[in-house]
């Protein structure tokens, strides 16, 4: 599964978003309509299906818990996360904590970046996305010596 693509959403008083149609069709099956939220990086939220979540923590749980960086960021990952789900009308909850992180007041961005979907206030977003554009050759020619 790979999430791609950009929309846009409104956040309603109960702090609800949409997940887009094309969106919801990945990361929900007939079964399981369960989602993690957690913070990302860049001031956005990381989204992630039950499966990816499953493994994404595998890989955190390896690193060495003796060594500070590994610790702080999954103590950061692990209690910001939150497990949702996706109603019949594809709305999810974002508890109130996640949204004063990422200072959405209303109007967001909603992306797939492979493996997850990442929510954005979108005046971030924008502001991101035109710091970042410019870059895209530069960033892409350095991945290719890795």
């Amino acid at each position: 599964m790979v999430f791609f693509g950009e929309y846009r959403s409104k956040i309603d008083k109960q702090g609800r978003i949409i997940i887009p149609a094309k969106l919801r069709e990945q990361i929900i099956t007939s079964r399981n309509r369960n989602v993690y939220i957690t913070r990302g990086l860049e001031m956005c939220l990381f989204l992630f299906s039950q499966k990816t979540w499953e493994n994404q923590s595998e890989r955190l749980k390896s690193l060495p818990f003796t060594k500070g960086d590994p610790r702080a960021f999954a103590r950061l990952f692990f209690s910001g996360a939150y497990k949702s789900k996706i109603d019949n009308q594809g709305r999810m909850l974002i508890p109130p904590n996640l949204l004063e992180y990422v200072e959405i007041k209303e109007r967001v961005a909603i992306i797939g970046v492979g493996t997850r979907i990442e929510i954005w206030d979108e005046k971030r977003w924008e502001e991101y996305f035109k710091k970042a554009l410019p870059l895209y050759g530069e960033i892409s020619e350095k991945l290719m010596e890795l």
